[in-house]
């Protein structure tokens, strides 16, 4: 799967929009995650509204990038679809990585913004997005077609230092 080796955080977007077409292989991709016991518990608020992108840049010091970025996704967490609570976060993050891989394979890059457990990023995102108490912000991804044209170049992340191996004897 060559595409886990070319993913990238991109955060220079051209001012182009990204196809509604290719936004719902994004967000078929996000849903195609595992979760505990199927709990499925995300919920995905698209927002392509340039206004509300550079709201979102204005309130969170990691999210400067969002100002350009012509699709944003936060992935929300359902808290009454909760029927593991203690894994949301491991079902989040694969269907945020799951959708940031699929971007990669449609040439759109992505970089995830940090906002859970941060209160006071959660609370940003959820103040500027009006929503209700059942819906937890977990990240924030901004997405958009990479200005630089080396955006998905391969580097190689191997190190063997960091491999503990428990085999034979």
């Amino acid at each position: 799967m060559d595409i886990i080796n070319i993913r990238r955080s991109v955060r220079k977007y051209q001012d182009k929009a990204i196809e509604k077409e290719k936004i719902e292989l994004i967000l078929r991709a996000a849903m195609q995650a595992p979760s505990a016991r199927n709990q499925q518990a995300w919920r995905f608020l698209v927002c392509t509204q340039k206004n509300k992108n550079f709201e979102l840049s204005e309130a969170t010091p990691n999210m400067k990038f969002l100002k350009n970025a012509p699709l944003v996704i936060v992935f929300l967490t359902s808290l009454c679809d909760l029927t593991v609570p203690n894994m949301y976060c491991q079902d989040l993050s694969a269907s945020v990585e799951n959708a940031m891989l699929e971007a990669a394979s449609l040439k759109i890059g992505s970089c995830w913004c940090g906002t859970y457990p941060n209160k006071e990023r959660m609370e940003n995102v959820r103040n500027i997005f009006s929503l209700d108490d059942n819906l937890e912000p977990f990240a924030v991804v901004g997405f958009g077609y990479p200005l630089e044209d080396d955006a998905f170049k391969f580097i190689d992340r191997y190190d063997e230092n960091k491999i503990i191996n428990v085999g034979e004897e």
